[in-house]
């Protein structure tokens, strides 16, 4: 099948298709008649696979490691378990980060909400942010690295 073909079956576009046979994911052969991209069943099956992991949240480098395991004869779940159990290590510490970021946000529009408006004039641009406490200045990501 044409790359647009197995694009639509797995519900990407095209240029993921490309994307993927450029980065050596998946693999095509030339028709020899007009010099198309053609695909079989494996290529489709292993653009689902790519999808799918794309979907649970592994990179395309981790996508190739666990392909590697496979296309060696050895099985890649334990080392995709233990992949999936640091992503979600990594994407709850995430989640705290953004939570934290929130909070901050939140109390800054609550401080700024009895703020008056200011006009500018040639020296500032806008006094809320200007005159924001300098115990916010720093990211959520900035303080918790301090301690």
């Amino acid at each position: 099948m044409k790359t647009s073909e197995l694009a639509k079956q797995v519900g990407v576009t095209a240029e993921t298709v490309r994307f993927y046979t450029r980065k050596g994911l998946l693999t095509a052969t030339r028709d020899p008649e007009n010099d198309y991209k053609l695909y079989d069943k494996a290529a489709l099956e292993r653009l689902k696979f790519i999808t799918q992991a794309r979907a649970i949240g592994f990179s395309l480098k981790d996508i190739e490691d666990i392909i590697q395991f496979s296309e060696q004869g050895t099985s890649p779940c334990p080392k995709v378990r233990q992949m999936l159990g640091q992503k979600i290590q990594e994407t709850e510490k995430k989640i705290e980060e953004l939570q934290q970021h929130l909070i901050m946000m939140q109390e800054t529009l609550s401080d700024w909400a009895t703020e008056p408006d200011m006009v500018p004039d040639g020296k500032a641009i806008c006094c809320l942010i200007e005159d924001w406490s300098d115990n916010h200045s720093k990211s959520p990501k900035e303080t918790n690295n301090e301690h």
